[in-house]
């Protein structure tokens, strides 16, 4: 085996991206399906036009995916972050997608993605630091016409 080098970074070159992505998607197009990736932000902002809430997520084959969510703290509790959701799930509802994930911490509210629609599916305990044991959670759409990740 040649002499290999695995190097840790914050960021990857674009060039190198571009010929992953490149790669990525000639193959998975070989397997009958299309990647569909995409990274978007939902921002909520009050009437000065100042954030007070962002939503970043990603579409990877006919699923969104909630990296995270923020409401400003003194915000909290007044339904922003169930309009940030809601606003989601009416932009991607009938556009062919399946469902929507997340992951979140103990810590990190998983009623509130309970009250959103949302269905546990499975929790990973942190039997060291319970505040960190992990919910996942899947909200299916209504309509199942699912086309979006289909090449």
């Amino acid at each position: 085996m040649p002499r290999l080098n695995v190097e840790f970074v914050d960021e990857i070159s674009a060039d190198v991206e571009a010929r992953m992505r490149e790669d990525l998607v000639r193959y998975e197009r070989s397997c009958g399906v299309d990647v569909n990736y995409k990274r978007f932000a939902l921002i909520l902002r009050d009437e000065n036009e100042e954030a007070i809430g962002i939503l970043n997520a990603f579409t990877a084959f006919s699923e969104i995916y909630i990296d995270d969510m923020w409401v400003e703290t003194s915000r909290r509790g007044k339904g922003y972050g169930r309009k940030l959701i809601d606003a989601l799930v009416e932009h991607f509802e009938s556009k062919g997608f399946n469902n929507i994930n997340l992951c979140t911490s103990a810590f990190s509210a998983p009623e509130f993605y309970k009250k959103c629609g949302f269905t546990l599916e499975f929790v990973r305990e942190n039997t060291c630091n319970p505040k960190l044991t992990k919910f996942f959670f899947v909200r299916f759409f209504a309509n199942q016409t699912q086309n979006q990740g289909i090449v």
